[in-house]
């Protein structure tokens, strides 16, 4: 019944928050939900894929993307430049395909300006506290760059009510953030404006 251009899911909260566990888990669960790669200046963790987690590239390149338009939204983060490729976002969803992203808090209110109709769903821990074990434990920074991140997520934390969903991601609970991720894409499928009139209709005939 539903018809037309797909959804673009926003997933963003602070570092450590567990945005990437929860979009990973998501996507292993619904094969079709495509997923949008950002490029960024930093360098990849260990675990880290180019082109599966991030399109990593030069200040330079960064510079010439942005540009020349090839980014939908750009910021710096923690002393590196993020930024979202336009073209793939755009063409998936015109192809009708539901798209997800996971930037910054900063780049997921930027999108909400170029895309109004964009789900925009807040990542929190039950305990702030939390961050911090969370980040401890990638052992992939110093503590002057974790205490770093802890100052911007405190920041972050006041953006909550511009966003349309918050999802807590509880510790040792992630497989309920993950339905409770999964049954907001779900919800959002079913609203009545995004079904066609003709399929109301027949629904209203039947």
């Amino acid at each position: 019944m539903i018809t037309g251009p797909g959804l673009l899911f926003v997933v963003s909260g602070p570092s450590g928050a567990g945005k990437d566990t929860l979009v990973a888990a998501l996507r292993g669960r619904r094969p079709s939900l495509r997923y949008s790669v950002s490029a960024t200046t930093r360098e990849p963790r260990p675990e880290e894929q180019a082109g599966e987690h991030y399109f990593f590239v030069s200040r330079q390149e960064f510079g010439r993307l942005r540009d020349g338009g090839g980014l939908l939204e750009s910021r710096e983060y923690n002393g590196n430049l993020y930024g979202t490729p336009r073209d793939y976002i755009e063409r998936s969803l015109t192809e009708g395909y539901d798209v997800i992203m996971k930037p910054e808090v900063n780049g997921a209110l930027a999108i909400r300006a170029a895309f109004p109709d964009a789900v925009l769903i807040f990542v929190v821990p039950d305990r702030f506290s939390n961050l911090r074990e969370r980040l401890l434990a990638r052992r992939t920074e110093t503590n002057e760059e974790i205490a770093r991140r802890l100052e911007i997520a405190t920041r972050e934390m006041k953006f909550i009510r511009q966003f349309d969903y918050i999802v807590v991601n509880e510790q040792d609970r992630l497989e309920q953030a993950v339905r409770d991720l999964e049954a907001i894409l779900q919800a959002e499928r079913f609203r009545i404006h995004r079904y066609p009139d003709d399929s109301i209709r027949r629904v209203e005939s039947s």
